[in-house]
């Protein structure tokens, strides 16, 4: 018997499993995914949103602003990369002018600090490559740039290191009522539970629906992206967003933590839950757009192009709270953007939750800080040398386009949850994810993760089951 099972490890459900490994509890996280941050996380622009955009009364809008200023706190403890470059809503129409009026009252009001409204010449004197149709913007000095997996796999591990068990590759199939809490089965067989906590992404309506007459509904709202190489550091400081509109954001033009430059996505509902492609009309729009906001775009320079779901509830806000004719099933729902800013504030939002249920005893001890791996590429070359020294593995570049070594791959397949696929590998080290999108370090990287694991290459998969590289040999006997 748990006391806790989460339903998904994406970054809502390891934010909330990190905040309670705190305590004295049995807590399990069940992921139908073989990895961490494989569902919408994964596909995460890395925006943080300053807070702004909520209409104010909304819970997202209680949680963002307060959970965007937490992050660079966590990012500091947590080894994450983060900067917290700003962000500038800029307006091309002057018929729009006046919602960024809206926007700067909505800031205020939801506890965003520093928000400016610039005229013409202000927002090209801080962001020359504007569009030249700009006409004024709204500055969100707290807004920033993070990188998406690391933080979804760092609340993971801290949460593994303070003894949350996570069981990767299960999926979910029913939740029933039972005596003393709820009764899962799975994938893998049964479990039994006090409380759920509910953290499925664009899954989660479906299990809501399983244990409670009060139904919900999720449409997945589908987002395309292009991303484009590396860019001057000069070319473009602030993450840009145009004037807001009822499906979203709508196509941010900004740089990367990792100093890419990102635009997208569109704001397209689908209802196959499992719809990650990308199409020739969803990129053409986002490259069109994003030319109303930024101008020279190096669209030439564009190395890979992605989708991802946003879970977006009929109701348009998160939900967080115990499920009225369902006790001890909380749900984690409705967690579209600004999710991965607000995602501290959601652990706490439900462990206050859980505190009026049961008591929540503090363990005496317990893990609050990650070294996370190495970043080779950005250690100065004394730094590189000591480290080539202690071990020659970081001696040995795997990826070319992003100076990945070996070690850093080790150190990615040992540490706790370690990756076990070659997408897995990609985020955590980013060999892969450069200009060449892994055509050069696959094989190497295969024969790494074979070694390590003990398996055979055509049993290396990409992600998921199935998803295996190898499907057999061209010659014999080689």
């Amino acid at each position: 018997m748990y006391d806790i099972v989460i339903i998904g490890a994406g970054v809502s459900g390891c934010a909330v499993a990190k905040e309670l490994s705190k305590y004295q509890m049995r807590i399990c996280v069940i992921e139908k995914e073989t990895d961490i941050c494989e569902g919408t996380s994964k596909a995460n622009s890395g925006i943080v949103n300053a807070g702004f955009d909520p209409e104010p009364g909304k819970l997202c809008a209680k949680l963002n602003a307060r959970g965007a200023e937490m992050l660079q706190q966590i990012a500091e403890d947590l080894d994450i990369p983060y900067k917290r470059n700003g962000t500038m809503v800029v307006c091309s129409n002057p018929d729009d002018l006046p919602m960024l009026k809206v926007l700067y009252d909505r800031g205020n009001t939801n506890g965003v600090r520093g928000l400016r409204i610039l005229n013409r010449e202000e927002a090209f004197q801080m962001e020359p490559n504007l569009a030249d149709g700009v006409c004024g913007a709204l500055l969100a000095p707290t807004g920033g740039i993070i990188c998406p997996f690391t933080l979804t796999l760092a609340f993971a591990e801290v949460a593994a290191l303070n003894g949350v068990e996570f069981r990767l590759g299960e999926a979910v199939t029913d939740i029933q009522k039972g005596e003393k809490g709820y009764r899962l089965t799975t994938s893998r067989g049964q479990l039994e539970t006090k409380y759920v906590i509910n953290a499925a992404g664009v899954y989660a309506d479906l299990f809501h629906n399983m244990v409670s007459e009060d139904k919900i509904h999720i449409v997945p709202r589908k987002g395309e992206y292009c991303l484009m190489d590396k860019i001057p550091k000069d070319y473009l400081h602030h993450t840009i967003f145009p004037v807001p509109s009822v499906m979203g954001k709508g196509v941010i033009v900004s740089p990367t933590v990792h100093g890419n430059m990102l635009i997208g996505p569109t704001a397209v509902d689908v209802q196959d839950r499992e719809d990650t492609s990308t199409t020739a009309e969803g990129l053409a729009r986002v490259i069109k757009l994003s030319a109303l906001s930024v101008k020279n775009i190096p669209y030439s320079t564009i190395i890979t192009s992605f989708a991802g779901l946003r879970a977006h509830e009929d109701g348009d806000d998160f939900i967080i709270e115990e499920v009225p004719d369902a006790k001890g099933f909380i749900d984690v729902a409705g967690i579209k953007s600004p999710g991965l800013a607000s995602s501290p504030m959601v652990a706490l939002y439900v462990r206050d939750i859980l505190s009026n249920l049961c008591e929540l005893k503090e363990k005496k001890t317990y893990v609050t800080k990650r070294k996370g791996i190495v970043r080779f590429a950005e250690l100065s070359v004394q730094e590189q040398k000591a480290l080539i020294r202690d071990d020659p593995a970081y001696g040995r570049i795997v990826c070319r386009c992003e100076k990945v070594t070996e070690g850093e791959i080790l150190d990615a397949i040992r540490r706790p949850l370690g990756a076990v696929t070659m997408d897995g590998i990609k985020r955590r080290t980013r060999a892969g994810m450069g200009r060449c999108q892994a055509g050069f370090c696959t094989p190497r990287v295969m024969e790494i993760l074979s070694k390590e694991l003990a398996v055979g290459r055509e049993e290396i998969r990409k992600n998921r089951d199935g998803s295996v590289l190898i499907k057999g040999r061209n010659k014999e006997n080689i």
